[in-house]
């Protein structure tokens, strides 16, 4: 899809504190002052054609909150992508890939005053011989097709993504950045060599790329020295929501038994349900209430009358469900995807103040301090009975203390600016050699 979106409105960008999480992973900035001058100015007159996930998708991720406070900014492409794993027969898959079909076909569909939604082509069954190549170029023709209707003259291009990667260089850009949110090539279901390749050499060719999981951070930096760390934000405002007395609990939690161990967010192969399944029969009396899309098997864990499956739910209505919750759990499997992960469900958590009980990976293991992190399944049960017994209000506000700066739109204002120098960069080096 494509949205586009345009603004007059003045850039702000301020410095990072030196203390602050994403310096300690080796993120630099210049001043507030320099990055305002040097920096944004040189963004002035670009358009950004940003590649991402499905602009409709259930889970609103670090791709939708980066590309919505960019379009505050500057005009503004997004690009709808294909999914990087091959359509099943399922009826879940079959009605998206005539969804994405649909939209091919038509025209940028307006979606405000300043914002279009398009989708690249895609034809099914890509490991046939020829059909690769194929989807490449109807990609390239849909992209600079809607680029043209967009009226964008100087661009930028933005992957969230690595399988568009095909298109840096060919769309005669003025600089290329890759915002890598995750270890795309442990996905489930994934062609991992192809998504391999795909990263590393999007990662090899962008003029600026940007890391969220910590854990890639120096495998990308060994491919590219413009490499910076930049770890998720969180919606601060709306989920501090949760604990505010005139929040209304939402209706289908409103008379759930108590204490609450609750989960919001997608249940993919990346979750422990045998976990989960523990937790339920550990505890009996306690409610286990499961928020958002199950993409698992879950028999088991449906077996037990202590579980409550309520399915996706809007995201602006999260905190009515977070309130619910006692105690807020992230029970990963410990497999690659996740230990290379950057999960923004542990900083929305913290937001709401609740108390959390996660699994140990390197991301949430920085967090440790107001997490309590299990060693295993019988400690995570354990963490949460001392969540319930012994948690306090002190131990509340340091949760949400911990993730109060970290706003989506201070990390973008960050972003712009390491962009903004990255191009001034870029730029200065063509000067150089003329």
């Amino acid at each position: 899809m494509v949205v586009v979106a345009v603004s007059n409105e003045t850039l702000a960008v301020r410095s990072l504190d030196p203390s602050s999480e994403a310096s300690s992973g080796g993120l630099v900035f210049a001043s507030s002052g320099d990055l305002s001058d040097r920096g944004a100015a040189a963004l002035d007159g670009c358009g950004i054609v940003y590649f991402g996930n499905a602009w409709t998708a259930e889970n609103r991720t670090s791709s939708h909150h980066i590309a919505r406070r960019l379009a505050t900014r500057f005009p503004l492409l997004y690009v709808e992508c294909p999914g990087m794993r091959p359509p099943t027969t399922q009826y879940r898959d079959v009605r998206k890939l005539w969804r994405t079909l649909s939209h091919t076909i038509q025209a940028p569909r307006r979606l405000s005053e300043h914002m279009w939604l398009c989708t690249i082509p895609q034809l099914p069954f890509a490991r046939l011989p020829g059909v690769p190549f194929l989807n490449q170029s109807f990609g390239a023709a849909a992209v600079r097709n809607a680029i043209a209707r967009v009226g964008f003259k100087r661009i930028i291009l933005w992957f969230v993504v690595p399988h568009p990667g095909y298109l840096a260089g060919r769309l005669g850009e003025a600089l290329s950045v890759y915002y890598c949110i995750d270890d795309y090539a442990a996905h489930p279901g994934v062609d991992q060599d192809a998504i391999q390749r795909a990263d590393a050499e999007l990662t090899r060719m962008a003029d600026q790329v940007f890391v969220a999981p910590p854990g890639l951070l120096e495998a990308k930096q060994q491919l590219n020295p413009h490499t910076l760390f930049s770890p998720h934000g969180v919606d601060v405002d709306l989920f501090a929501q949760a604990i505010l007395p005139e929040t209304p609990i939402a209706p289908a939690a409103a008379s759930l038994r108590h204490p609450v161990v609750g989960f919001f967010g997608l249940l993919g192969e990346w979750i422990d349900v045998p976990l989960l399944v523990r937790i339920a029969e550990a505890h009996p009396e306690w409610t286990l209430l499961i928020v958002g899309r199950v993409a698992a098997d879950v028999t088991r864990l449906k077996e037990h009358g202590n579980v409550t499956f309520v399915g996706p739910q809007p995201y602006e209505e999260l905190p009515q469900w977070a309130k619910a919750f006692d105690v807020a759990v992230i029970p990963y499997l410990r497999n690659r995807q996740v230990i290379n992960a950057n999960p923004l469900k542990l900083r929305e958590y913290l937001a709401t103040g609740k108390p959390v009980v996660a699994v140990s990976t390197p991301e949430i293991d920085r967090f440790g301090d107001c997490v309590r992190v299990a060693a295993d399944a019988a400690d995570f049960v354990t963490k949460i009975e001392e969540a319930l017994d012994r948690d306090t209000p002190e131990q509340q506000a340091s949760r949400m203390n911990a993730v109060r700066a970290m706003t989506w739109d201070a990390r973008v204002e960050e972003t712009v600016g390491a962009v903004g120098q990255a191009l001034r960069r870029k730029n200065d080096h063509a000067h150089k050699d003329l």
